[in-house]
């Protein structure tokens, strides 16, 4: 039912293209993207294909790399998610670390870090000790930077059916003055 294309390392599979791409005369080979984003390390990662469309619950015990298009909800507790320049998500997400350089429609639970780059658009709250957006991402939600906040999304999930969605805190003023109760 599903197909999915590819399973090793990325540095391997871009050290192919960027051998083939010298071949045919290019002059300088495209920045090579690390699964996690870690740069120098060699890691294996599993990849969701530009072909590739997935509906439903993902889970893994590795890295993931999506180019293609996935709705659900997708688990990466331990690993990194790095959304491609090609992906598309509509979920929820729980990985270790997310890079996105993508399109990502849903909220982004990351245990140690969120990487948001300069071509991605993300639309959705962002709950992780630290954050980085890039000059020129767009972005429409709200950031919690509270390891707290983080550990309590992370454990919520754990060995539940759903996925709970989070809501942004509101200032005590905000809620205040909409309560018509202004201090």
């Amino acid at each position: 039912m599903f197909e999915f294309t590819k399973k090793g390392s990325l540095d391997e599979a871009m050290e192919t293209s960027s051998r083939d791409m010298s071949r045919a005369g290019a002059a300088e080979s495209p920045p090579r993207p690390h699964a996690g984003g870690v740069s120098g390390a060699r890691r294996e990662a599993a990849v969701i294909g530009p072909s590739i469309q997935l509906d439903g619950d993902l889970r893994g015990q590795e890295d993931l790399l999506i180019e293609g298009e996935v709705s659900g909800t997708v688990q990466l507790r331990e690993h990194s998610l790095t959304v491609g320049g090609q992906g598309k998500v509509k979920a929820d997400v729980y990985a270790k670390e997310i890079h996105v350089e993508g399109s990502v429609e849903g909220d982004l639970f990351g245990a140690e870090r969120v990487v948001i780059r300069k071509a991605a658009q993300v639309q959705g709250n962002i709950t992780s000790p630290r954050v980085a957006i890039e000059e020129g991402a767009r972005f429409k939600g709200a950031i919690e930077m509270d390891s707290a906040a983080v550990e309590a999304a992370l454990g919520k999930t754990r060995g539940s059916g759903g996925t709970p969605r989070s809501k942004p805190v509101e200032p005590a003023a905000a809620a205040a003055t909409r309560s018509g109760t202004a201090s």
